[in-house]
Parts: C-alpha cells; structure tokens; sequence
C-alpha cells in the first residue's frame, strides 16, 4: 500500500510542474449601482472555466480575479461579466 502512494506522488509530480502560474488581473466594472451587483459579477466570474479566486469592490467599482491562463483568458472574464450585465475592461497598468 505504501509502495502505491509513493508511485502515486511521483506520478503527480510532474503534473504540478507543468502547472501554468496563476496569473490576476483587475477589472473596471461598470453598471453596479447597489450591494447586490458584486454578487451578479463574482458568480458570473466564478462561473469561467479556470478562475480560482474573485474579489469584488463596489467601491472602486473593481473585481480582482485569479485564475489559470491555460485555462482562460481575460477576455472571456470581460465577456462573463458583461453578459451578466455589467461590462468590464482590464485595468490599465499604473
């Protein structure tokens, strides 16, 4: 039994190294006017393929995303969020 688990890992290994990086991006969200709109954009988010993490800020009017560029791509994250009714753009680097 012991012998498997080890083969197991070794197995697994490799797998994980060929893992992409998580990469996050922000996103300028537009249209959220009450408390419940970050809800509407994290599950839409969360919804694509590859995200790992979401933080929404009503304030700023941003969502902060995780996710696994193998994956996804930004682009289908602007398009989640916009078919939930609430269109983003990536934040431009300051």
């Amino acid at each position: 039994m012991r012998k498997l688990l080890i083969i197991a890992a070794l197995v697994a290994l490799p797998l994980a190294a060929l893992a992409a990086t998580p990469k996050t991006v922000t996103l300028d969200v537009k249209n959220m006017t009450c408390e419940l709109c970050p809800i509407t954009v994290k599950k839409s988010l969360e919804k694509v393929s590859g995200v790992d993490t979401v933080k929404v800020d009503f304030d700023k009017k941003t969502a902060t995303v995780t996710y696994d560029s193998d994956k996804t791509q930004p682009e289908a994250l602007t398009k989640a969020t916009t078919n939930a009714g609430y269109p983003s753009t990536m934040q431009k680097s300051r």
